[in-house]
């Protein structure tokens, strides 16, 4: 489930520099919408201790960063996980797969931040029943809140810091102890899980993810559904902290130029795609690692357990200070992408439906992505 963050910030960088050389002032640097990022200050600072364990969970890494979750608050010890139907991904998650994944992503978070004040999260996974076609307005979860029986969990420390890091990565390659750490916290909800080094495989899975990138982004659709959710600059980030951001000081002076358009980035031919798509494929081949994490995806409850274990994993890289990114577009369900799809599954499936796959690597630090807040969760 990749976004553009990084890559698009630099998108027409020349082009822009070539535009305002002739009396402009043009500075590199960044700039960023403060007021997005302050959910990640707020974690915590609620009286209710099921809010304050919310304000952890809508941290959770998500796809495309909809952040679908909506919450009921049950009495005083009890509350209820929804899905909001208008923030599903239809052209590249047709099934809602990887928003369940999300969806687990943030019960997993929520049940460490309640062990954290000494709170067992006890789970009732879609209790009205499911439809693995498609989501519905029924519930994904009821939870209870046992006081007195949480156990703390060490991972707690790393939700602030947690990112999905989409930088170009190092070219050093990652430990063996630290690989089989990930495979370890993967392994969690009966999840099989796995982790490859600089190997020939590395090599055959970089080519294969670039090559369903390259798909997504020329399947018109696909590629629509992600430009109808980038915000370009700043204040547009501000006014709607979700989706894909597209921020920098690079980006801001190309949308005012005209450069960096939605209409641009959804046009093959115009400068704006190529020069992201280049930088994309950057990205792509500095993968010095991979990782990936498989169920047999019978039922919605494996799905939810997926996002519960990458999570772990998440935090687990951000403890070894590793930088972890999914890129898990050959794993989408549509027809363009079928014959990829297969062709991963029949890589690294070993009969199980792969859930998530993701690049492992060493990067610079990044800002946190923007969240909507704790409100706008709330029903």
């Amino acid at each position: 489930m990749p976004t553009r963050r990084k890559v698009l910030r630099l998108i027409g960088g020349g082009t822009v520099v070539a535009a305002v050389s002739g009396g402009a002032a043009c500075s590199n640097k960044t700039s960023f919408s403060d007021s997005a990022r302050e959910p990640w200050r707020q974690a915590g600072q609620y009286d209710d201790y099921r809010k304050r364990a919310l304000s952890y969970a809508l941290l959770a890494p998500n796809p495309h960063n909809r952040q679908p979750w909506l919450v009921r608050l049950d009495g005083s010890d009890a509350l209820t996980l929804f899905v909001d139907l208008d923030r599903r991904l239809p052209a590249t998650d047709p099934f809602d797969r990887q928003i369940t994944i999300g969806c687990g992503a943030f019960l997993e978070i929520l049940s460490i931040a309640a062990a954290e004040e000494g709170y067992r999260v006890d789970l009732v996974l879609f209790p009205e029943g499911e439809d693995l076609r498609t989501l519905d307005q029924r519930a994904i979860a009821r939870i209870e809140f046992i006081a007195g029986e949480g156990v703390r969990d060490p991972l707690f420390r790393q939700i602030l810091a947690r990112r999905s890091n989409k930088e170009i990565y190092e070219p050093r390659d990652i430990p063996d102890s630290a690989l089989a750490a990930l495979a370890e916290a993967s392994r969690s909800y009966s999840m099989t899980a796995n982790t490859v080094g600089n190997t020939s495989l590395t090599a055959t899975l970089r080519d294969l993810t670039w090559r369903a990138h390259v798909k997504e982004v020329t399947t018109p659709a696909a590629n629509q559904e992600s430009v109808d959710l980038m915000r370009i600059g700043a204040k547009e980030v501000a006014a709607n902290p979700d989706g894909i951001e597209l921020e920098g000081g690079m980006i801001e002076i190309a949308s005012r130029l005209g450069i960096v358009t939605r209409e641009a980035l959804a046009d093959p031919t115009s400068t704006a795609f190529k020069q992201g798509l280049e930088l994309y494929e950057k990205m792509a081949k500095s993968a010095r690692a991979f990782g990936w994490i498989s169920n047999s995806n019978a039922t919605r409850a494996d799905q939810i357990n997926a996002g519960r274990a990458y999570v772990r994993m998440n935090l687990k890289a951000t403890e070894l200070g590793l930088g972890v990114h999914p890129w898990s577009q050959c794993l989408q369900e549509y027809p363009e992408m079928e014959a990829l799809y297969r062709e991963v599954h029949e890589l690294i499936g070993d009969g199980q439906t792969v859930q998530m796959l993701y690049r492992i690597g060493y990067a610079e630090k990044i800002e946190p992505t923007p969240r909507r807040g704790l409100k706008a969760h709330l029903v």
